[in-house]
């Protein structure tokens, strides 16, 4: 069935709540974990423009996300499923692209993520990466709503 399991983490509640699902899931099946956080590169602000801010906020989003990464991964490890992590560096798009190509590029049988479940015009605003991931995975896609 499901033995490679797609996570992508970004810190958030939901986040955690799709982490702790995919746990249950991979204890119960046997299954390995990848875990996934992209670091968006900014594409609005000019590298040129900034210099040595620009390079600066992007190493505190790099450190974020592998500390995010580390967290996720110890707590998987303490659950005694096989897990591996994988900061995603985007050029630019939404979070969603990067985690829809390493659905396809790992493989993953199975991508879990948390969801906001925003609905109207916070949706548009805001966006939505598990939207996206839905729409345009190649896999199955498992989504864990925050508790209202």
């Amino acid at each position: 069935m499901y033995q490679k399991i797609l996570v992508p983490v970004d810190g958030s509640g939901t986040s955690q709540m799709g982490l702790k699902e995919a746990v249950k899931l991979a204890r119960t099946l046997k299954a390995k974990i990848r875990l996934v956080h992209v670091v968006d590169e900014l594409p609005a602000v000019s590298p040129q423009l900034y210099g040595a801010i620009y390079e600066g906020v992007l190493e505190q989003l790099r450190t974020g996300g592998r500390s995010i990464l580390s967290q996720a991964e110890a707590a998987v490890r303490a659950e005694g499923v096989p897990v591996e992590a994988e900061l995603i560096e985007g050029l630019g798009g939404i979070a969603g692209e990067y985690i829809v190509r390493q659905a396809g590029d790992w493989p993953a049988d199975l991508v879990v993520c948390g969801t906001h479940g925003r609905r109207g015009l916070r949706r548009i605003v805001m966006g939505s990466d598990a939207e996206y991931i839905v729409r345009h995975s190649p896999v199955p896609v498992l989504l864990i709503r925050a508790a209202r």
